[in-house]
């Protein structure tokens, strides 16, 4: 059955097409970033950047560095594209991707990391066997079948990710529509539908319409009768999100994903009208099939497991975001904060307010004011920065936070030294407050 399930062979079309576009998404948005002032922004201009935890010694190229660093990447998004030295490309890119994801946080996105998840998969799918330098180099390796596992991983990597951001949906502030109405209230001055974004109404359409959209979206575009339909709904939801959101390629990516649903012949006919339909359904058991089995589970089980570990976190995720990231809890809620550090000498107890505008973009200074692990992190920043002036102090922090819209709570213990608290992966911070 396992055999059946995983090894049958299947017409490859929809796989070639997706790498076509996956690679030209790819380019996309590393020159984007260049041309935007990204790069700028979020790694030139900051004297250090906000690393995910472990990883500080992934640091920024100096100088113009990362602007090369990502026309780099840009060159591997095309080569992936035209399926030019396709593996290799694919591992580079996905490195270089994953190391720029891993060395800063003021722009986090939980679209990145999916794009981390793509790229690692895609690394080991056959997608250059046709439509490719490599096959026409080597005719050998061109082939119109792949086995049905390349599309299994893929359909089963987005349930998961559409199925999470459905269930972290399901909370009283989204319900009522007050996260909604707190996300829209930003776009009301855009043109043609920010007055009507600010409709009750249609925020209430949007909040639920999310829910059913991320909760059925995969199921129904794997059932033939709502094919379509889920397709149309697909549309609207993705350009939607392009417009009023403005989150890169990712809408895009998301609508080649469907590629995957339709029938391979339906796929073949609409781009690759050349090439030959694969139909033979031949059942090739591979050596590697053990070790696939293993990787499959243990990579699926990690990918189900960590959007869970916030449950066995003393703490509720909205408030601390404990367990927040990894967890495909997207654009759930709105946070502002009024944030002051303060370092306290140790040799003669004499604290000084710090100006955060002296260490830290305009950027980093909200996210250093509301978000947990920033705070532990700048707080770390600051110990080792008076410390090189021969200075041991201590870091104070006093943290209001008002999460979507409700009134101010204090989130970190101001009593305690954030500087000397060890971070915790996966278990309560107690010097995070609880909300009230």
């Amino acid at each position: 059955m396992l055999n059946k399930w995983f090894f049958k062979h299947i017409d490859n079309s929809a796989l070639i097409v997706f790498r076509i576009i996956f690679g030209a998404l790819c380019f996309l948005e590393t020159v984007g970033a260049i041309f935007t002032g990204w790069i700028r922004r979020t790694l030139v201009e900051p004297n250090f950047t906000f690393n995910f935890i472990g990883f500080e010694w992934l640091q920024p190229l100096p100088g113009d560095g990362m602007y090369y660093y990502y026309a780099i990447m840009g060159v591997f998004g095309l080569l992936i594209m035209v399926g030019y030295k396709y593996r290799l490309s694919m591992i580079c890119f996905t490195l270089m991707w994953t190391a720029t994801y891993l060395m800063q946080k003021s722009s986090y996105n939980n679209h990145y990391y999916l794009l981390i998840l793509i790229s690692s998969l895609m690394v080991f799918l056959p997608a250059n066997t046709y439509a490719s330098v490599d096959a026409k180099l080597n005719p050998k390796l061109q082939s119109y079948s792949m086995p049905q596992w390349c599309r299994i991983v893929i359909i089963l990597q987005l349930f998961i990710v559409y199925t999470y951001a459905s269930i972290a949906k399901l909370y009283p502030d989204w319900l009522d529509a007050t996260a909604m109405e707190i996300l829209m209230f930003g776009k009301r001055n855009y043109m043609l539908v920010g007055e009507l974004l600010q409709q009750k109404g249609v925020q209430y359409f949007l909040a639920y319409g999310g829910i059913l959209f991320d909760g059925l979206i995969v199921p129904l575009l794997l059932f033939k009768p709502t094919r379509k339909y889920a397709f149309a709904a697909s549309i609207i939801f993705h350009l939607f999100n392009s417009f009023v959101f403005q989150i890169g390629i990712f809408p895009y990516l998301s609508l080649a994903f469907t590629l995957f649903f339709f029938p391979s012949e339906v796929i073949q006919k609409i781009f690759l009208k050349k090439k030959p339909h694969y139909d033979a359904s031949e059942i090739i058991v591979p050596n590697y099939k053990p070790i696939f089995l293993t990787i499959f589970f243990i990579y699926f089980i990690i990918q189900i497991g960590l959007p869970l570990r916030h449950h066995f976190i003393a703490s509720d995720v909205l408030w601390t975001e404990e367990g927040h990231r990894l967890s495909w809890r997207m654009m759930l809620r709105t946070k502002r904060a009024r944030t002051t550090y303060w370092i306290e000498n140790k040799a003669n107890g004499k604290r000084i307010k710090v100006n955060l505008r002296d260490h830290l973009t305009r950027k980093q200074v909200r996210t250093a004011s509301a978000k947990p692990d920033v705070i532990w992190q700048f707080s770390q920043y600051l110990k080792s920065h008076y410390k090189s002036s021969g200075m041991d102090i201590g870091v104070y922090v006093d943290c209001q936070v008002s999460v979507n819209g409700k009134a101010y709570q204090t989130l970190v213990n101001p009593d305690i030294d954030i500087a000397n608290q060890p971070w915790e992966v996966f278990k309560h911070s107690p010097w995070l407050l609880p909300v009230k």
